[in-house]
């Protein structure tokens, strides 16, 4: 797998980045559990597999029709995986998780899944950022190594989240009692994404 190594320290720095998802399993648990934070992260987790599917076979499909627009693509990417640097740079850090109603294990695993699947800004993260770890003349095929990374996003997300779920309450009143801790998060989230997203840019 190209660049295996560079893709799982972004990924882990994308995740840990402080966002919608990761609140929603901190919220969960903090309000209900343990278990129902483990439940919302793996809820979250599983919706990563339908962004992979519908961006794998989308940038693989582009790439057949003309690798012009697969570079494009690539430097579309770079540009908006800085955009997001810039913009978690200029955070003001982690907001509160607030109080949810407790509700079924099974329901909020579905909300989880479709709050994620639902979400249009997440299939164009993955449509962005997984080409840019891409060999478009691997023998595997874009496809594969799409679905192959896609895979190693999703494995990482669920340790990452599951973390957090278990962990909520501690998490929780740890970051209440040190609200600057979200703003390095953010600041070390956005060194990372402008750090790769010229790396893409200026590489052949």
């Amino acid at each position: 797998m190209p660049n295996f190594l560079l893709f799982l320290a972004t990924s882990i720095a994308i995740t840990l980045a402080p966002g919608p998802d990761n609140l929603q399993v901190l919220a969960r648990g903090i309000s209900q559990g343990r278990a129902a934070g483990l439940v919302a992260a793996l809820g979250f987790a599983a919706g990563v597999t339908f962004h992979t599917t519908l961006a794998a076979l989308g940038v693989a499909a582009v790439l057949r029709s003309s690798p012009v627009a697969f570079q494009v693509i690539k430097l579309a990417g770079a540009a908006y995986l800085v955009w997001i640097g810039i913009k978690a740079l200029r955070s003001q850090g982690l907001a509160t998780a607030h109080e949810r109603p407790r509700q079924p294990l099974a329901t909020i695993f579905r909300q989880s899944v479709l709050g994620n699947m639902l979400n249009p800004k997440v299939t164009l993260f993955f449509v962005v950022f997984l080409p840019q770890f891409v060999d478009p003349h691997g023998a595997q095929g874009v496809t594969l190594q799409m679905l192959e990374l896609g895979a190693l996003f999703m494995l990482q997300t669920v340790v990452v989240f599951s973390v957090f779920g278990v962990c909520a309450g501690l998490i929780g009143t740890w970051l209440k009692r040190r609200p600057r801790v979200g703003v390095w998060l953010d600041r070390i989230a956005g060194a990372t994404f402008i750090a790769i997203g010229i790396r893409v840019a200026l590489r052949d």
